[in-house]
């Protein structure tokens, strides 16, 4: 590329390949060093079972006023025969196309695209090809050995529409309008015995020759002449000029714009060393610890702000979905591991953070929890829930229910507490980083002070740990308190649905047993069943002068209901359908008291003191850091040499933009003297 701005009066070559710590070294070599380097590589590549290697070998030519240029060289597509025998080639031509795709997806890459074909219906490198661009619209097409496709040629049309490929096939927005026709002599160039050409200049004689060749066999199949424009599609020289001339655009295009953005950093540069300058300069106790202090207000008020609600952090980088919240916060699952769908919780699929993420992970916990039914309750439950009292024993129906229900209630809402207090705790940490990229965005963040940074995020995330702790150990001990002594006032919120079970408990056939016989109580003998011992004049003998048949029938009720609960220990259906009714209102009432004062105590005890105490306490903080090791907070001798190192890094960044300022403004002048001409 000598020739855009007169041939060049310097060339330096350098061979460029990656070292063990993944940068690349330079090695200035001479220039017949690259073919034998090369040579040798593609020999030991012969030998290797995979026969390929995606190691680049970067050769970088320097030359005295020249504009940069970047020619990569792409490895050959790989045709690949299917079957399992051929699953090795099968994956070097896969890791072919993926490194070729790699290479030309860039927007400001020119692709030249090599076919060998004569028929262009055949698209064997366009098919990867219009992968990446399908219009072709920055792809220069090049049919490649062209002095052995002539002779296939019977007919002039053929040579015609290979000539001028119908749009139904190529489409005209080719970079170039068609296609470019070459053919190169084969042979080796050097002094070796196989080498066909003694120099570059020989080899570069026979390439016009073929050139001439190539027109000629095409004029005798055409039976016509080349049209001007044909002939300069012929050869390799016509394609070297075309691309000269389309970078040479290209670059006149580009360079304006370039000056614009080198203005740009070189004020970005700037500002950044006056930046450093003035940190170097305010390195000493007082400023420091003022520093301190203002990136400690500006964090809680990034922090508040978080709570509260703002659009600034971006969602895609910092918002999680329902689905990332529950994997990296942990799911509310009980006993039975059932988990609410996704579809049922508004703002599942929304990427949310800070005060939103919180309240979705309350409205969650509300649903989840409010949801639970009461455990099943097997009668084993029962009957071993009905032990002997101190001073009887008969059995305490309702004693049973509130064993079996606070039991209940303490192993299903237990691990909703402890996964409730896991979430929250993880919503609230991840405030921290938010806050810490706001304030690099509002450039209020100290990149220089990353110990101070540390340890203010150390202090919040101690601080919500120990909250957490304490608003868990508060609820637990309201769990604990519910789970262990029954109150009915609070524990029996629904109790006129109890009333009315207990008054249609008894069936009605039972009712008709008991006002005309004694009923099967009297046949069955419980473990404990006192009946045997008395008379049933008994029943009459408590109110003798009573007569009226419904106080008989409620009195025979009443003792049959005492038999088959307190007296009888054989559980029948009306006792067992009793202590569901009472363990469900229990339960019912314990879940209810759970979700309120849950919810409740988590705002108060661990969001408010975020909001309330979380300030004093952080400040308190620095200031006893700032007595007991002021440097340790800083690290000021290595803030002192980085910031040093930093300075020195942007004096040579800014010398280096001044230099491409002068060198691209002085490639403009020229590209425009050119283009006047």
């Amino acid at each position: 590329m000598g020739d855009l701005l007169g041939r060049p009066r310097e060339r330096v070559s350098y061979l460029a390949y990656p070292n063990l710590f993944g940068t690349k070294s330079l090695e200035k070599k001479k220039n017949n060093y690259f073919q034998a380097y090369i040579e040798a590589e593609n020999k030991r590549l012969e030998n290797d079972p995979s026969q390929f290697s995606a190691k680049e070998i970067i050769i970088r030519i320097e030359y005295k006023h020249c504009p940069n240029l970047t020619i990569i060289d792409t490895p050959g597509l790989i045709l690949a025969a299917p079957g399992r025998k051929n699953r090795v080639l099968q994956s070097q031509a896969c890791a072919v196309e993926a490194l070729v795709r790699a290479k030309i997806q860039h927007k400001e890459t020119i692709i030249l695209c090599l076919e060998d074909c004569s028929d262009w219906s055949n698209a064997t490198t366009r098919r990867l090809v219009m992968q990446v661009d399908p219009d072709l619209a920055r792809t220069v097409l090049v049919s490649t050995k062209l002095d052995t496709k002539i002779p296939q040629f019977a007919r002039a049309s053929d040579v015609e529409v290979f000539l001028h490929p119908p749009t139904c096939v190529l489409d005209g927005s080719l970079l170039g309008d068609s296609p470019f026709f070459t053919s190169v002599p084969s042979g080796r160039v050097g002094s070796c015995h196989e080498a066909v050409f003694r120099s570059n200049e020989e080899f570069k004689k026979a390439i016009s020759l073929r050139e001439l060749d190539d027109v000629t066999s095409l004029e005798d199949k055409l039976g016509r002449s080349l049209t001007r424009e044909e002939k300069n599609r012929m050869g390799v020289s016509n394609l070297r000029l075309f691309l000269e001339e389309l970078l040479q655009n290209r670059y006149i295009e580009s360079v304006p714009s370039i000056i614009p953005l080198l203005e740009k950093e070189n004020r970005v540069a700037s500002r950044k060393l006056r930046k450093v300058t003035q940190e170097i300069s305010d390195l000493n106790e007082a400023k420091l610890k003022e520093k301190a202090r203002l990136f400690h207000d500006s964090f809680l008020t990034k922090l508040s702000l978080l709570l509260k609600g703002m659009v600034v952090a971006p969602p895609d980088k910092f918002g999680e979905t329902l689905i990332n919240e529950r994997v990296n916060g942990g799911t509310f699952t009980g006993s039975e591991n059932f988990q609410l769908p996704n579809k049922m919780m508004p703002n599942a699929g929304m990427r949310l953070y800070g005060g939103a993420q919180y309240h979705r992970a309350m409205a969650e916990f509300r649903l989840v929890v409010g949801s639970i039914k009461c455990p099943p309750i097997t009668r084993e439950e029962i009957v071993n829930a009905c032990g002997v009292e101190d001073i009887h024993d008969g059995t305490n129906y309702s004693r049973t229910a509130c064993v079996i229900a606070v039991a209940k209630a303490r192993d299903t809402f237990e691990p909703f507490l402890h996964q409730f207090s896991f979430r929250l705790l993880y919503i609230l940490k991840r405030l921290s980083p938010i806050s810490v990229f706001l304030l690099e965005k509002d450039a209020e963040h100290f990149s220089s002070h990353d110990v101070l940074v540390k340890r203010v995020q150390a202090a919040f995330d101690k601080f919500a740990e120990s909250t957490e702790q304490s608003c868990r150990e508060r609820c637990m001990e309201d769990l604990e308190s519910t789970t262990r002594y029954v109150t009915w006032s609070l524990h029996n919120k629904n109790r006129a649905g109890l009333r009315h079970f207990l008054d249609s408990f008894v069936a009605p056939e039972q009712y008709a047993h008991t006002a005309h016989s004694s009923g099967p109580h009297e046949q069955s003998s419980g473990l404990n069943d006192n009946k045997q011992d008395r008379p049933k004049g008994d029943l009459r003998s408590i109110h003798p002068s009573d007569s009226n048949p419904s106080s008989v029938a409620s009195e025979t009720r009443l003792i049959d209901l005492l038999d088959s609960t307190l007296w009888n220990r054989r559980l029948a259906p009306s006792s067992e359908r009793l202590v569901y009714a009472l363990v469900h209102q229990i339960f019912h009432g314990i879940k209810e008291h759970f979700l309120v004062t849950t919810e409740l105590k988590f705002n108060c005890f661990l969001l408010m003191p975020i909001v309330d105490k979380l300030a004093a306490l952080l400040r308190e903080d620095l200031e006893s850091a700032f007595e007991d090791d002021l440097d340790g907070i800083f690290n000021v001798t290595q803030l002192r040499h980085s910031l040093g190192q930093t300075k020195r890094e942007l004096e040579v960044e800014l010398k280096r933009i001044k230099r491409l300022k002068e060198k691209f403004g002085e490639i403009n002048k020229k590209l425009n003297s050119l283009q006047v001409r």
